[in-house]
């Protein structure tokens, strides 16, 4: 067998050996009962009779390809793996996910209400981010609010996603007020995270008289400025292994899908809008509104964010209440904050120590 094929297929094996280690069902065309046969295949594919000299460039002209035809077999075999499928409506082991229409006083808002099967006292509002929508990377949150035993209702925002509304302002303080009201009637202790311009709307809201028990606030920006060099910046952040775990719960097919939405949504973001989202976020006046809060209040950032700086996550800092909580994630940026593991648990524990009845 020629050198060049037997190092194909050779680094095959060794892409399937290390998704089947590290849990990356996405990138994985096999199955665990498959471990000996492939370990056997490798040691017959090992050229023993050639020098490291002659191997290591067929290895290398190998990698590439090997890489194309393992993620290609992993589509085939895991085109069914979605991330997404535990945010469709039904019932599961342990939680069941409805689909809402909220009463506004103009049209609706469309939501997707996740409650724990053993039932839930306290309930969280999650309110994205521009150009986002109410399932955009949400599972990972989803769950950690699920695992404190909290109900989550997560919602489309004015010009996002399903929602008729187009995006306008004041108007649009009506998701997070209307969000509020529902769970209100469903939950004696509900939360808000706000996500982005979702954290500006949410503080806004309440600086003008929305009553919530506790608030997060995850990369809002005081302003909008930002240029393609921050994109290019933000977008390096990808290249994390908390972002490459998605593997675990996503094909590669989903995977590539939702990444490709995760970075078109802050280079051309889908919004159907009478205000851009800059004049909106002005508007909200982040700084202004929260230094008008009293409910236990967490500010979450990434020190790697490209598009809200850390000079601007300090300035938010700053025009916090007193007693407010800050946690600056230091391998987060604006796009993969939403995906960090810790910071996602710390910021539902933190959710469920203040939403205890």
């Amino acid at each position: 067998m020629p050198l060049l094929l037997r190092a194909l297929l050779l680094a095959v094996i060794v892409y399937e050996f290390l998704s089947d280690i590290r849990g990356w069902r996405g990138l994985s065309w096999g199955h665990p009962a498959l471990r000996p046969l492939l370990a056997l295949a490798a040691l017959a594919l090992h050229p023993r009779n050639t020098s490291w000299r002659q191997r290591a460039p067929a290895l290398a002209l190998a990698a590439f390809p090997a890489l194309l035809i393992q993620a290609t077999a992993a589509g085939v075999r895991r085109r069914s793996l979605d991330s997404r499928a535990t945010l469709r409506p039904g019932l599961y082991d342990d939680c069941t996910v409805a689909r809402v229409d909220i009463p506004m006083p103009e049209a609706f808002m469309p939501g997707l209400y996740v409650v724990p099967r053993s039932g839930a006292q306290a309930a969280v509002a999650v309110l994205h981010g521009s150009g986002c929508d109410k399932t955009y990377f949400a599972w990972r949150l989803t769950n950690a609010l699920l695992r404190q035993s909290m109900a989550v209702l997560l919602v489309d925002l004015d010009g996002h996603g399903e929602n008729p509304r187009v995006q306008r302002y004041p108007q649009m303080l009506e998701c997070a007020v209307e969000s509020v009201r529902w769970l209100r009637t469903r939950h004696p202790r509900v939360g808000i995270v706000g996500i982005s311009l979702g954290g500006c709307l949410a503080a806004r809201a309440a600086a003008e008289g929305l009553e919530i028990d506790a608030l997060a606030i995850m990369e809002a920006p005081p302003v909008l400025r930002f240029d393609n060099h921050d994109r290019l910046q933000e977008a390096r952040t990808l290249l994390q292994p908390y972002v490459i775990d998605l593997l675990r719960e996503a094909s590669i097919a989903h995977l590539g899908s939702a990444v490709f939405r995760l970075v078109r949504a802050q280079r051309t973001p889908s919004i159907r809008a009478a205000i851009s989202t800059w004049d909106l976020i002005a508007a909200c006046d982040l700084c202004g509104s929260l230094s008008r809060l009293a409910m236990p209040l967490l500010l979450v950032y990434g020190e790697r964010d490209a598009i809200v700086k850390p000079a601007q996550a300090e300035e938010v800092w700053r025009a916090a209440p007193p007693g407010a909580t800050m946690l600056l994630v230091p391998d987060a940026g604006h796009l993969t904050l939403i995906l960090h593991p810790e910071a996602l648990q710390r910021t539902a524990a933190w959710m469920a120590r203040h939403l205890r009845v």
